[in-house]
């Protein structure tokens, strides 16, 4: 039978030369051809690629195809981030971007993500008429790259440069590069080193080379991947902080002057106090499920509307083009902001960060501690239990049927069924139950006032959902 592609959370991603190929790829990009006809007259996209093997050759191969349907395709002459597909699209006036990535999985893995003209991903009900439109055979009998050329049905199109302008045009890049010195960025082998490297040319750099494996290492920016960078700031003089941003360089990881992981809970809150306090910026913060409540504590204190989605882009994305959002952020490292494109960003994430810290000429840590003066100290931490479908099964059912009111000490006060299930405790703690789609794993998060509270209630948790 011929394998039946399905789009996940952000694209569709498999394992290269296993559903990942050439075949595969095209059959998707006929389909986008189709999709883009049957919504646009004279369509064209922005099409670009990352750092993963054979990224040149998937996008030379899409382009080829949109082509030969009919579709303006502009092409990035090398790898690009994601942001940078999607800012081009909105320059452009494109009526979509394609990039050709799996984000932050192993290296194995390739992908296709869709961009909405909006400068975000194209929304779930678009996604699923593409899919429809899958056909079982692609066809391989196409024109050169160099016929498409040209003719002009194929454009080489700088979208790093489209991508530095609206930097320059956005941020007080002189003051950035003040404190920029004393950055160490970790590109984790990823489609964000040439633009940093442009954007901070005095920054100390790691990971930032063509190498296709990751060193084996997926290059999704969590603590247990960062260990590196982590150990080069504890033992530094020189070092106030490190960036480190994924495969398509769209999640942000941080951390301040001790070497300390500085998860995105407190990224975001960060980011919105500098939005609001130091650019005077107003406007809507919407989160998803798994993000801490504190998020909605400060945006009170700064008379700012919350909104909680469920667990995806997607979801927020939607909100950012038909509201006004100061805001949209996930607990895994996707942020995004007004000013730019709704759309998840870790370089632009980054580059707020040291703005923020040029600004007020203070370390990571001690904005921070400023945030803990106004809404108290607190960590969330997530344990990811791989275990059989059958326990996960009947976890979920126990969730669902209200078996849970009391986790060994931890009495329920409230429970919120919004994506997966979360269960509040006393004193503003709580904790998360939620199934991975795809595989036998069930994430489980919690939140107290310290990492060591939160383990505890982990472990709670754990030791009885285990043993049901």
């Amino acid at each position: 039978m011929t394998y039946k592609i399905k789009f996940g959370t952000d694209g569709w991603r498999e394992i290269i030369a296993d559903n990942y190929t050439v075949e595969n790829v095209l059959r998707v990009a006929e389909a986008t051809s189709i999709w883009l006809k049957n919504n646009f007259n004279e369509p064209s996209v922005t099409l670009g690629y990352d750092c993963r093997f054979g990224g040149s050759m998937f996008a030379e191969f899409t382009a080829r195809c949109l082509a030969n349907n009919g579709v303006k395709v502009y092409l990035s002459p090398s790898f690009v981030s994601t942001p940078m597909i999607s800012l081009a699209n909105v320059v452009l006036k494109t009526n979509a971007g394609i990039i050709i990535t799996a984000s932050h999985n192993p290296p194995n893995y390739n992908g296709f993500k869709l961009k909405a003209d909006f400068g975000g991903p194209v929304l779930p009900e678009e996604i699923e008429k593409v899919e429809k439109l899958i056909p079982e055979q692609a066809n391989r009998e196409l024109p050169s790259l160099e016929k498409f050329i040209s003719t002009g049905n194929i454009e080489y199109s700088d979208f790093e440069k489209i991508y530095m302008d609206h930097v320059h045009a956005s941020f007080n890049v002189d003051k950035i590069l003040s404190v920029s010195g004393s950055l160490i960025y970790d590109a984790m082998f990823g489609a964000g080193q040439h633009v940093v490297k442009k954007l901070l040319p005095n920054a100390n750099l790691l990971h930032c080379e063509f190498n296709p494996s990751f060193n084996g290492v997926a290059p999704e920016p969590i603590l247990k991947n960062l260990e590196e960078i982590s150990d080069l700031i504890k033992n530094s003089s020189d070092l106030t902080c490190g960036l480190a941003t994924d495969g398509d360089a769209d999640r942000i990881g941080f951390f301040d002057s001790k070497g300390r992981f500085v998860d995105s809970h407190h990224l975001i809150l960060l980011i919105m106090n500098y939005l609001v306090k130091y650019k005077n910026l107003r406007g809507k913060v919407v989160k998803s499920f798994s993000v801490s409540s504190k998020v909605d504590k400060l945006a009170a204190h700064l008379g700012l509307e919350t909104i909680t989605t469920k667990i995806g882009f997607k979801y927020i994305c939607k909100h950012m083009v038909e509201e006004d959002v100061l805001i949209g952020a996930e607990e895994s490292g996707g942020i995004a902001i007004k000013g730019h494109i709704p759309e998840r960003d870790g370089i632009w994430m980054g580059l707020v960060l040291l703005e923020y810290m040029a600004e007020t000429g203070k370390t990571v840590e001690t904005l921070v501690n400023e945030m803990y003066d106004i809404i108290g100290p607190f960590a969330v931490e997530r344990y990811d239990l791989t275990i059989s479908q059958e326990l996960k099964d009947k976890i979920i059912l126990a969730c669902k049927s209200g078996e849970f009111t009391q986790f060994g000490r931890y009495r329920v006060t409230k429970t919120e069924d919004i994506d997966g299930y979360k269960f509040h405790l006393p004193a503003d703690e709580w904790v998360m139950i939620r199934p991975s789609g795809t595989e036998p794993v069930l994430r489980v998060y919690a939140e107290s006032f310290d990492s060591k509270g939160a383990f505890a209630i982990l472990d709670a948790v754990k030791e009885q959902i285990l043993a049901i």
